[in-house]
């Protein structure tokens, strides 16, 4: 039996993540979400496994993690992935969420000058966006993911 597929997430924040999943079991229960809090875990991951991933959801702006009480460790930015799926023959939809937007315009820019299909979705309020706009955005991919492109007659 081959494994379901995958949306990747990199998020870095504790209750967007809780909120995202929760929309997901609910709306898209058949993919597993896997979730990452640094650019680095998500592009290692996608390197070894880009061919099971249905969709990649990629937040910019990364908080650094504490490690010690005077060292943090760089999560690195949602571009830092997009540099990565850049370089790569697109697979699958990428949806960007940031409050970033000339980040968001940046990282969509480069991956669609690549050939990958990209939405954005700015968040708003606190996390009703993502019962809202981003969940449409994830949807609308997924399906266009799953829909075959048409062959021209």
């Amino acid at each position: 039996m081959s494994a379901p597929l995958e949306i990747v997430i990199l998020e870095d924040d504790a209750p967007r993540r809780a909120a995202m999943r929760a929309a997901l079991a609910d709306r898209l229960p058949q993919y597993r979400p896997r979730f990452f809090t640094t650019a680095a875990e998500a592009a290692r991951y996608l390197h070894d496994h880009l061919d099971r991933v249905l969709l990649i959801v990629l937040d910019h702006d990364l908080d650094p993690i504490p490690v010690h009480p005077r060292r943090s460790l760089d999560a690195g930015t949602g571009r830092d992935v997009a540099d990565f799926l850049a370089a790569r023959e697109p697979t699958c939809p990428v949806v960007i969420h940031t409050t970033n937007r000339p980040a968001a315009v940046g990282m969509e820019a480069e991956l669609t000058d690549a050939g990958w299909t990209v939405s954005i979705v700015i968040p708003y309020g606190d996390l009703e966006w993502i019962g809202a706009e981003w969940l449409r955005a994830v949807r609308d991919a997924v399906v266009h993911a799953a829909v075959p492109t048409a062959v021209a007659a």
